[in-house]
């Protein structure tokens, strides 16, 4: 609990977790399902013992005088399950939020050719092409829980690494708490390069997004 007090300060400073904004959990249990995970409406740069709570799979807190859990609760019980993942971090970034809109009828972020992409487990070259899926932004969590627990069992692309969620933000995930913060680390860098790079250079925007461009994006 008190490493996840830390990355809620620590991501708090860094601009990726304002406000109440964002969720963290760390998996207890697998059988059956134990989620550590943020209450519900929490300020992330003030976390203390109250504001978490457990969970099972069924994203209800194992003992009534819990606080509510996150209304995500359910796409962090969905990464647990299908990808495997020890921790699950979601950020609110301002990066994250613009290019998943950029970026949303692309269907997905495309990140090549940055050596920070060495950062994210199982990658060994600068050279290779990242891709991140990104999500309408649904009220209906349970709904897109299972539409990624079913994109992964399929192996679609785009959820190696993490997803985005339309003008949300960004979840990853790692092995274990230090896995998944470091993914953070990576991806968030990554999106502001990718973020700025299109400031200097808006002729590189993906077709789909020049054709709805509005005239406030720098030209």
């Amino acid at each position: 609990m008190q490493k996840l007090v830390e990355i809620g300060r620590m991501f708090h400073d860094r601009n990726w977790s304002l406000g109440t904004s964002s969720n963290y959990s760390v998996v207890l249990g697998r059988n059956p399902l134990k989620l550590l995970i943020t209450a519900s409406g929490r300020d992330k740069r003030s976390l203390g013992s109250s504001d978490f709570v457990i969970v099972g799979d069924e994203a209800r807190p194992l003992d009534a005088a819990m606080p509510d859990p996150s209304a995500e609760t359910w796409l962090h019980i969905a990464c647990a399950k299908a990808l495997d993942a020890g921790a699950v971090l979601h950020t609110h970034s301002v990066w994250s939020t613009i290019l998943s809109d950029l970026f949303f009828a692309q269907g997905h972020l495309p990140i090549e050719g940055y050596e920070m992409l060495k950062g994210l487990t199982g990658i060994r070259t600068h050279e290779h092409r990242a891709q991140l899926a990104i999500f309408e932004n649904t009220q209906d969590i349970p709904e897109l829980a299972a539409l990624i627990s079913q994109r992964v069992t399929a192996r679609a692309p785009g959820l190696e690494h993490g997803f985005l969620l339309r003008r949300h933000g960004l979840y990853t995930w790692g092995r274990n708490l230090a896995e998944a913060r470091r993914h953070v680390e990576i991806l968030e860098f990554l999106f502001e390069v990718l973020g700025r790079r299109l400031q200097m250079a808006p002729g590189q925007l993906p077709s789909a997004a020049m054709d709805r461009k509005d005239a406030s994006w720098p030209a």
